[in-house]
């Protein structure tokens, strides 16, 4: 049976005492759930202290991005050693606002991801299309092309530190989200080029979460669909009470 997963990546939103009590509520509500894993993806500056409250519960904490070098002269970065530090070891990469705002292309992707699987680190890799191509039916050639320039271009993964999060950027922070359906066909599609890369095994097992402004009404029409195996939650996340309606609706 397939790992279900949900994640709430609250972005740069939330001071110290906004993180702790979002932090505190959730630990209340989930700490011993056990339909599902729960990351909570904090601010850099928090990632120490809630990783630390999370610790005696089953909720993990993961990084919302990472360095695709080891060390240097990067002000700004933080490399995968660093979150190791504090007992970080999942992190996202490739969200679509770094490739849209920090035009994040895929040749520095792959040089992220290669960091975390030499390191050991699991990864969240984001993948999805924009309404342009979504609008000209070019969606399915847009995240085969990412896989493949990313994923696909590496000499080795680790598949049990794998987990694909699909993110139509056309339904982020617009409102909008795919409809049950939509997201089905997208993530059999997804399944079925990691079967046709390494194999039924693989594939069969790959966690692939729905990330598109999935929202506690629309959350359990999405979860239920057969190759949907959870959600990264954005807005949705910062609300203790909506999320954990999410986090039930699994």
């Amino acid at each position: 049976m397939r790992r279900k997963i949900v994640a709430g990546n609250w972005k740069m939103n939330n001071n110290l005492s906004e993180t702790t009590s979002l932090v505190d509520s959730i630990i209340k509500n989930h700490s011993d759930n056990k339909n599902c894993e729960i990351y909570l993806s904090p601010s850099f500056p928090f990632l120490r202290d809630s990783n630390i409250k999370c610790k005696p519960s089953n909720i993990r904490i993961l990084a919302q991005n990472i360095s695709h070098m080891s060390n240097g002269a990067l002000t700004g970065e933080v490399s995968t050693e660093m979150l190791e530090s504090i007992g970080v070891k999942s992190v996202i990469v490739g969200h679509s606002e770094r490739r849209t705002i920090f035009n994040e292309n895929d040749e520095l992707l792959l040089k992220k991801l290669e960091q975390c699987f030499k390191n050991n680190f699991e990864v969240f890799f984001c993948i999805g299309e924009d309404f342009n191509s979504r609008k000209s039916s070019k969606e399915y050639s847009v995240v085969e092309g990412q896989l493949k320039s990313t994923i696909f271009n590496l000499k080795d993964i680790n598949p049990e530190k794998l987990v694909i999060a699909y993110e139509p950027v056309w339904a982020i922070g617009t409102g909008l989200s795919a409809s049950p359906n939509q997201a089905q066909e997208m993530h059999n599609f997804i399944r079925q080029k990691f079967k046709n890369k390494y194999s039924s095994l693989i594939s069969d097992n790959l966690p692939i979460i729905y990330g598109g402004s999935i929202k506690p009404e629309t959350a359990k029409d999405i979860f239920n669909q057969e190759d949907v195996d959870g959600g990264l939650i954005g807005g949705a996340s910062l609300n203790a009470d909506a999320f954990s309606e999410i986090i039930n609706s699994i």
